[in-house]
């Protein structure tokens, strides 16, 4: 009778593995729902409707390239703050947060050039002539998020704020000290390295093309009346006075079938 019970075909097994293994991995959602049963929740209309899906014009004016991809909300939220100070809004146009500069940074951050994955990383590293910069044993993205925390702590302990909710003179007061390597970041790595990286990625994010997730809507290039990625200039060469030209970005050159 043995050996005859385990030639049975597996189906009451396979049954029963996947009903206790479902009660395992799901007995939450399954508790969940049926207690929602129990006290009559399937009958009750919903408080909240979902919202419903965008179509048309309104999907198509969403820009999935607006989301980070390697900060946190809280490191993104300080690298945004951070950028406007720097490239801010006024009469001549947009700032940093409106140009989605922070989103290029985060790009940056999680791209190759974050992890500088085609520089020579063996040691021996050492602190190199000013002519020659800097030759760090960590990582960019990872300099650049301890650059944050060091921002943050130093709010903190001038002005008993984050960095987010300082006013603006309590700001630019943070990065100056961070400017001038007042702030220390990590071994030996004052705030200046941190800052001067932070600006150079500012900038960048300012005036790049927006397929690297700032110059939001070519705004930077409008600001500059920069005419962005043309295929040709030969139309404007001979002109003596200057051509306003509507910038164009490497999308534009894409062509759809």
């Amino acid at each position: 009778m043995e050996e005859k019970d385990t030639e049975r075909p597996s189906n009451d097994s396979r049954r029963r593995f996947l009903k206790y293994s479902g009660a395992a991995i799901g007995g939450v959602v399954v508790g969940g729902v049926l207690t929602k049963a129990l006290t009559g929740g399937f009958t009750k209309p919903s408080e909240t409707p979902a919202p419903a899906p965008a179509t048309g014009t309104e999907a198509s004016a969403i820009d999935y390239n607006q989301a980070p991809m390697f900060f946190d909300q809280t490191q993104l939220q300080l690298t945004e703050a951070a950028a406007e100070c720097i490239f801010p809004k006024d009469e001549l146009g947009p700032g940093a947060t409106e140009l989605g500069v922070a989103f290029y940074i985060d790009h940056q951050m999680s791209s190759r050039w974050g992890v500088n994955a085609r520089e020579y990383r063996m040691g021996p590293f050492v602190k190199g002539e000013v002519t020659q910069g800097d030759y760090q044993s960590i990582r960019r993205n990872e300099l650049f998020t301890m650059g944050l925390q060091s921002l943050e702590e130093a709010s903190q302990k001038k002005y008993s704020k984050g960095f987010v909710d300082l006013a603006e003179e309590e700001k630019i007061d943070i990065l100056t000290m961070m400017e001038k390597g007042e702030i220390m970041v990590v071994n030996g790595v004052t705030g200046k390295t941190f800052f001067n990286m932070l600006r150079t990625l500012t900038i960048e994010g300012a005036y790049s093309d927006p397929v690297y997730g700032g110059n939001k809507n070519m705004m930077g290039w409008k600001m500059r009346k920069y005419p962005g990625n043309q295929m040709s200039y030969t139309e404007i060469m001979d002109k003596d006075q200057f051509v306003l030209m509507e910038p164009r970005s490497l999308r534009n050159h894409f062509v759809t079938h």
